[in-house]
């Protein structure tokens, strides 16, 4: 009599293995990603220039805070996943108070980078405002 090896079982448990694992290492990542997008808070420094004082401010994202003259809100902050040089990137919209004629223009809307401020420089009279962090 001749036996018939059942080769399909195998077959079967080989690919849920494999989906399984699948599935896990993409859970695994989305997690990491989630984690490092996940940022609620912007840390930003305002240098009076006038006064010459420095004030730490905390920004939470999505929403504006005023600061003086200042409207300030940070829409996002990222930061990077290399450890041996640290990049910081915000998304901050600041509108000036004291212009009443141009209530919808922004003083600065863009990318600021805590490496390199001066590549989209806040030019402001009175005030001066660089990116410290994100968490």
């Amino acid at each position: 009599m001749l036996q018939k090896k059942n080769t399909q079982v195998g077959k079967n448990n080989f690919k849920i293995i494999l989906l399984i694992c699948i599935f896990y290492f993409n859970l695994i990542n989305n997690s990491y990603s989630e984690n490092i997008l996940k940022v609620s808070f912007t840390d930003i420094k305002i240098l009076d220039k006038i006064s010459s004082k420095n004030t730490l401010i905390k920004l939470k994202n999505g929403e504006s805070k005023k600061f003086n003259d200042l409207l300030i809100k940070s829409l996002k902050c990222k930061n990077s996943e290399f450890d041996d040089n640290p990049e910081i990137t915000a998304y901050l919209q600041v509108t000036d108070l004291t212009d009443k004629k141009n209530n919808e223009v922004f003083v600065f809307n863009g990318w600021m980078f805590s490496s390199s401020p001066s590549l989209t420089p806040f030019d402001h009279p009175v005030y001066d405002i660089w990116l410290v962090q994100c968490y």
